[in-house]
């Protein structure tokens, strides 16, 4: 299933706005889940030297409950990455598709 997003657009016929569904094709959302994929593993990278850090800076131990912590939280943050990288898309495509109106 596709992804989607709708946006409003306003006309000059109507004080409320339209609502247009924009839906990614699948190559669309393979490109861009491949490109936040990338992203998302050197932001992670740069977020485990920091968690190293700090560790280190604070003088604190090294636990595997704090790794495995870590770890979520990343994965947490990777999951509502490519959500946001799927939206911006979308917008992309909607500015696109209506910039004259």
């Amino acid at each position: 299933m596709s992804f989607s997003k709708s946006f409003p657009r306003t006309n000059e016929k109507s004080s409320y706005p339209v609502w247009e569904e924009i839906i990614l094709t699948s190559e669309e959302e393979l490109n861009i889940e491949r490109l936040a994929n990338s992203e998302n593993v050197k932001l992670m990278e740069k977020c485990l030297v920091a968690a190293k850090d700090l560790i280190s800076k604070n003088n604190l131990k090294e636990y595997q409950t704090d790794i495995v912590n870590l770890a979520i939280s990343l994965f947490e943050k990777r999951a509502s990455h490519l959500v946001y990288w799927k939206e911006a898309e979308c917008k992309k495509k909607f500015d696109t598709k209506f910039k004259n109106n």
